[in-house]
């Protein structure tokens, strides 16, 4: 029995030192293996391009088209707010008046200096015709009464502007004056928003690219929240010349069509604007997209055997592929599988 067990070590042995002689013989240097473990095998796809109409969505509030922001022309202290938000009023009713204390003041000096200066300008004519004055003095006289009256002419028209009064029949939409309060000249005071039916829009912001796309009677969706079961009819009724200086958005106005509801200033919803006008998009495998949160994600590229992450606007979902708007200007390939494993700038070996 021993002597089996030995001849069986016999024949093992050799053939387990060809496995270990074998396995040294295959076994790669060790820079080798962690240049392997680095690179990363992906496959590549072409980036395609199509045309589309996307719609257009933003979001606002609504407003009458035709609404009057009133405010004092000059400043003083309020004396009197005659009306609340929400309260209709008429063509021509007084709204609220300044304190007229020193504006009617103001009124009386400007009458006494013109009152004085027609005094001193007689008195001068008959000096001259009595060739006790000259030519220069009465023509300075002259001056003087011109000057006291068009500062009579100056006070007169503030008085007559120290008042608000509406322009319109309408509802009163906001009140941003209480009695007693100092204003200064041109101060927001009340806002009056028409009272005719059938005349409300939606005033939204959208940017250059989205501006570019549009034009007067393009038609619209408009989805309100007070009517979440309802989409009402919109046109776009204009459209801004520049853009607000600070949020360099242009503004666009849709007139909406209430279709029998209750409209009211302010109301909050969403607008999708079919744009007339095409545009065209990078079009990428959706495994391409990584990290996507809303319409902004990242593709990785091949950039000389290295991975480049590059952010990309998405502008929608299309099957099983993404229409990107932003991002790809010049990129003729994505990475697609093996995205997921990319970090910036590790090795790629790219699969056929």
């Amino acid at each position: 029995m021993h002597y089996i067990f030995q001849n069986k070590i016999k024949y093992i042995t050799p053939f387990v030192a060809m496995l270990v002689l074998w396995g040294c013989g295959e076994e790669k240097p060790k820079e080798q293996q962690l240049a392997d473990e680095t690179v990363i095998t992906v496959r590549l796809d072409s980036v395609k391009t199509a045309s589309r109409s996307e719609p257009i969505r933003v979001a606002g509030a609504v407003a009458s088209s035709e609404e009057a922001r009133l405010s004092f022309k000059i400043g003083g202290i309020v004396s009197k707010v005659l009306v609340k938000e929400g309260q209709a009023v008429r063509k021509g009713q007084l709204l609220a008046v300044l304190d007229m204390t020193e504006i009617d003041a103001q009124v009386k000096q400007a009458a006494f200096a013109a009152e004085k200066s027609e005094r001193d300008f007689q008195r001068v004519q008959n000096m001259l015709n009595d060739t006790a004055a000259t030519l220069e003095q009465l023509q300075n006289a002259r001056t003087g009464l011109d000057v006291n009256r068009q500062n009579l002419d100056i006070a007169r028209f503030n008085q007559s502007f120290a008042r608000i009064v509406s322009p319109i029949d309408g509802t009163v939409t906001r009140k941003q004056i209480s009695e007693g309060e100092f204003v200064g000249p041109g101060s927001p005071g009340i806002v009056v928003t028409s009272s005719r039916r059938n005349d409300w829009v939606m005033r939204v912001n959208v940017s250059d690219k989205d501006w570019a796309r549009l034009k007067i009677g393009d038609l619209a969706q408009v989805h309100l929240d007070a009517y979440p079961e309802e989409i009402f009819k919109g046109t776009i009724s204009s459209l801004a010349q520049s853009a607000d200086p600070v949020s360099k958005l242009y503004q666009a106005e849709i007139r909406i069509d209430p279709a029998g509801k209750r409209f009211a200033t302010g109301l909050f919803g969403k607008v999708e604007i079919s744009s007339s006008q095409s545009r065209t998009y990078a079009v990428v495998p959706v495994e391409s997209i990584i990290e996507g949160n809303g319409n902004t994600g990242y593709v990785f590229v091949n950039e000389n055997n290295k991975a480049k992450k590059i952010p990309v606007k998405i502008g929608y979902l299309d099957g099983n592929s993404v229409l990107i708007s932003e991002g790809l200007e010049n990129v003729k390939q994505v990475v697609t599988s093996g995205s997921a494993f990319l970090t910036d700038s590790v090795e790629l070996r790219v699969k056929n």
